[in-house]
This record gives C-alpha cells, sequence and structure tokens, in this order.
C-alpha cells in the first residue's frame, strides 16, 4: 500500500487492512506516515497545549486506569471545583509559555446543573484570552453541548479509550455506546472533536486496531486523537501492567497518522517515561501535538522548558494560532502575569 492511496480521507478502514499497515516493517511505516504527514502539516511543528484539573477526584466512574476513580484507593484528595477567575488566569499564563490551547478537565460522570453555568464562564474567560479552549467533562446531554458551544468552547475531549470489544475489561459504569453518544452531541453543536485511547491495559494488536478504525470511520475523523500511554498508578488495577515496548507505540501513532491524515495526533500521557529519542521518533511518525506543563491532571509530565530544549534540538518550533489577541486581550493577559508572578503556573487541584 502506498503513501499516496492511503493519503486521502477515508472512512471505511477493515481490521485486515489495518492490520497490515502495523504488519508492515518499522521503517516502511514510519516512511509512509511522514509522508503521509507532510501532505497535510508542516512537518517541524508541534500543536502544544496545557490540560489543567479544575475538578479532582471522587469520580463515580470505575475506569481501571484513573487515579481520580472514587472505585480506588490511589491515595489521592478530592476537590471541589477551581473558581473561574483561578482558572483564567492560570490560562493567561499557559498563554505566555507558548500553549495556545487551554484544556479544562473535571472528574465527573457529567457535569450538573449547578456546575454548567461556572464551567460556561470559565470557557469564556479563556477565550476572551485569545486561546482555543477545550473540556473534558464525561457524558453531555444535547442540551449542555450546545450551551458550551454558544459559550464558545472548541474542543471536547472525550476518549474511547481502547476497542469496543476490550472496553469492558476497563469501564463498566458507562457504555461504548453512551460514549459514541456524547461525540455524535459534540459534533452536531460543531464542536471540534478530541478523542483518542491509551495504549498499555493489556489490550491486543486486535483492540488497538479496533481503536482506530473506530476514530478513523467516524463520518469525521476527530481534528484532534491523543494517543496515551498508559501511566501505572499504585491503587488501581492496571498498576502492574505490562509495559508497553515503545516501537510498537510509534507504530500506533504511525497508523494513526495513516488513518487520519487531517487530524492533530498528541503525543500525550506517558511522556515523562519516555527518552528524547523516543518522543523524536514519535514525531517523525506523524505526532504533532503535545501537552504543555508539569502535570496532566494528576499524572506528571515534562516541563515546558525541558520541551523547548528537545525542540530546538530538533529543530521544532511550537506551532501559532494565526489569530491575535487584540489589545485588550493582551492587557487582561499581562495584569493577570503581574497578579500569579510568585505563583505556580498550575493551581493544586488536590488541595482541599
Amino acid at each position: 500500500m502506498s503513501a499516496t492511496a492511503v493519503s486521502a480521507l477515508r472512512h471505511d478502514w477493515t481490521l485486515t487492512e489495518v492490520k497490515a499497515l502495523f504488519a508492515l516493517p518499522f521503517n516502511d511505516l514510519l516512511f509512509q506516515a511522514q509522508t503521509v504527514h507532510r501532505s497535510y502539516f508542516d512537518p517541524n511543528q508541534v500543536q502544544v497545549s496545557t490540560l489543567l484539573s479544575i475538578k479532582t477526584g471522587a469520580c463515580p466512574e470505575d475506569c481501571k486506569y484513573c487515579s481520580q476513580s472514587g472505585h480506588h484507593n490511589t491515595g489521592l484528595d478530592k476537590a471541589k471545583l477551581l473558581e473561574v477567575q483561578k482558572v483564567i488566569q492560570a490560562a493567561a499564563e499557559a498563554k505566555a509559555i507558548g500553549s495556545t490551547r487551554f484544556c479544562m478537565g473535571a472528574a465527573w460522570k457529567h457535569p450538573s446543573v449547578k456546575d454548567m453555568p461556572y464551567v460556561l464562564e470559565m470557557v469564556k474567560g479563556v477565550k476572551a484570552l485569545g486561546m482555543e479552549t477545550c473540556m473534558t467533562l464525561g457524558t453531555l446531554s444535547r442540551e449542555q453541548t450546545q450551551q458550551l458551544a454558544e459559550a464558545g468552547l472548541d474542543y471536547y475531549n472525550h476518549n474511547l479509550d481502547t476497542s469496543p470489544e476490550y472496553y469492558g475489561n476497563i469501564v463498566t459504569t458507562r457504555t461504548y455506546a453512551e460514549r459514541l453518544q456524547t461525540l455524535a452531541y459534540v459534533r452536531e453543536a460543531g464542536l471540534k472533536i478530541c478523542s483518542g485511547g491509551i495504549l498499555g491495559m493489556g489490550e491486543s494488536l486486535d483492540d488497538r486496531a479496533g481503536l482506530l478504525i473506530q476514530l478513523a470511520n467516524l463520518p469525521e475523523h476527530p481534528e484532534s486523537v491523543p494517543i496515551n500511554m498508559l501511566v501505572k498508578i499504585q491503587g488501581t488495577p492496571l498498576e502492574h501492567a505490562e509495559d508497553v515496548d515503545p516501537f510498537d507505540f510509534i507504530r500506533t501513532l504511525a497508523v494513526a497518522r495513516i488513518m487520519m491524515p487531517k487530524s492533530y495526533v498528541r503525543l500525550s500521557a506517558g511522556r515523562e517515561q519516555m527518552s528524547d529519542q523516543m518522543q523524536a521518533l514519535a514525531f517523525f511518525a506523524g505526532a504533532n501535538s503535545i501537552f504543555y506543563g508539569e502535570r496532566l491532571l494528576t499524572t506528571g509530565n515534562p516541563g515546558a522548558q525541558k520541551d523547548l530544549e528537545l525542540f530546538a534540538r530538533l529543530g521544532i518550533k511550537p506551532e501559532q494560532r494565526t489569530d491575535h489577541a487584540d489589545e485588550v486581550h493582551q492587557a487582561a493577559i499581562e495584569q493577570a502575569l503581574i497578579e500569579q508572578k510568585n505563583s505556580a503556573l498550575f493551581y493544586d487541584a488536590t488541595a482541599v
């Protein structure tokens, strides 16, 4: 299968085809992925986002990988929803270090009626800074997706995690159909979709292929596809899961790039455990998005300075947005930075 043949957008991938991609010699697969990548993206630019936990812990879902599940004893302290102004200030500081998108995550099965007004104000405030906005709040209703769209939300993150066949081994409190329904509501509301999965949960090659097929065969490809490497957290059922082979992880990124050529493929959780060489291979395989900052919700992540140093070594630059904040927005950013000059970028969402 040539790179030219797979560079067009498709929504009819079969398991046989995807497994054939995984079976290619490593160099052939990466060459094909890089060729496809270059037909849609600047190969030396990476989009950078910042992720903040706006409500931490005590989640009623039983996802086996998650430190925030109320079903697991991980020692994580729960925390109430952060104040709106603190979230906006954190977003301003994230923009100052180069992030173009600010992602806000809440450990909920679904947002409550009483919390939605605060969530909507967060979206409006971050949007006013000139940043792209993204949220992950669990399952949404049609009405809630419309409210988020009206507030100015750009992206909604709702991962499928794994294949439909393996999903029941990981989550039992929410069905795969419910996840797909939320994605349908998000698309119906005109929002962009951020949806991917996690490698290293004991899944098979067929499951990894099945996850990518689910994403690529949606009516429209997700604009952002995060590929996470499991961060094994003490107290979760997956704390002793077998490590993912680095080459297998890179292969999955490459296959995702080929199947969804116009999507941003995000090198997401697990980067703290990856060598610089592995990350360089990931970028060559077509990954072109990362999270900036020392934490991803409740797990570690390389610091922004370390990422910039790696970018410099590789000749990569953070992608810039084409639109710019006006003078009012810029003044708001500068004021927020003055007020927070002695604070860390990330508020400790685990503090009560």
